[in-house]
């Protein structure tokens, strides 16, 4: 019997840094309630879904930085979501900023929730490939301070049972590194809901803006493919506080192929139906990980960081 599910990648127009969560909570709804009206059981919100992109923005001060984070979830301002999620019987994934206390230590990570359609949260994820720099560079033409406000992920690249299949997270610019779908595809993978906020520009160097896009679902593309998992993913577009994200929402097949794409940079659904058991062929085939993977021959990719050529 087919495990045919319909999804949706919710993106998301700007979010502007005046905007209040209120009034974000209240978009979200709106598109969670038309994916609903859609037959569908999973919607994927983006990266940092409640705010602007803070990180572009240079702040000293703690609190300014905190204010941006969620000290629990759901909260006050959130919690609307899952009765709603309850409610209509849908699922959803939501990126957000995470402020927790370990050890009676304040931690901050860029994470994603995945909810079920009772409005449980079954899956946390916390963002393990920070792109961007620490400290200030006024050589670049916006900032990208995550490594600055937030710490590296600490859960790995876990996988859980839900929607009818096998269903990760990932979030950004893990999904540049081949690696975050590998370790996935080895738990048998078969859904990724993903999450993004990237700039339309590169801040370090001139990159054509096709390029932008092309690379955005190359990675995405190459990931569905060489692991047979769908991948569901989901961007926050426009201007946002004078800064471009590119867009580009999608849903892409486990053979590689872009099934839906956002039309526009507004917040717009974009929704398939796909069958998870279409996930099997690749991984009995090509991608038959058992019969085919050669793990004495990949030790340089857990023994070393960076790259070192040969010496001459």
């Amino acid at each position: 019997m087919a495990r045919n599910i319909t999804v949706a990648a919710a993106q998301m127009g700007p979010i502007q840094r005046a905007d209040d969560r209120a009034s974000v909570v209240a978009r979200l709804l709106e598109l969670m309630r038309e994916a609903h009206a859609m037959g569908c059981r999973l919607v994927v919100f983006p990266e940092l879904t409640l705010t602007t992109f803070f990180p572009r923005w240079i702040m000293m001060d703690q609190a300014d930085i905190d204010a941006y984070f969620e000290a629990e979830m759901p909260g006050s301002e959130t919690r609307v979501l899952f009765e709603t999620a309850a409610e209509l019987g849908i699922g959803f994934h939501l990126g957000y900023a995470e402020l927790t206390l370990e050890n009676g230590a304040p931690r901050h990570f860029n994470t994603a929730i995945l909810v079920d359609g009772s409005g449980r949260i079954v899956g946390k994820y916390r963002k393990v490939h920070l792109p961007g720099h620490a400290e200030p560079d006024n050589t670049r033409s916006a900032q990208h301070l995550e490594k600055r406000y937030f710490d590296v992920g600490d859960l790995g690249f876990p996988v859980w049972r839900a929607f009818d299949g096998v269903v990760g997270m990932c979030i950004c610019n893990d999904r540049r590194w081949p690696e975050t779908f590998r370790v996935m595809g080895l738990q048998g993978v078969e859904l990724v809901a993903l999450g993004y906020n990237t700039p339309n520009t590169n801040t370090q160097t001139y990159e054509p803006y096709h390029l932008r896009m092309f690379h955005n679902h190359l990675v995405m593309q190459a990931g569905a493919y060489q692991n047979s998992t769908y991948v569901v993913a989901a961007a926050k577009a426009g201007v946002e506080d004078g800064h471009g994200l590119i867009g580009g929402s999608c849903i892409i097949a486990p053979w590689g192929e872009i099934l839906a794409q956002a039309q526009t940079e507004e917040d717009e659904l974009v929704v398939a139906r796909i069958d998870l058991d279409l996930c099997t062929f690749g991984k009995e085939s090509v991608f038959n990980f058992a019969a085919h993977r050669r793990i004495e021959h990949y030790g340089l990719i857990c023994e070393r960081t960076g790259a070192e050529t040969p010496p001459e």
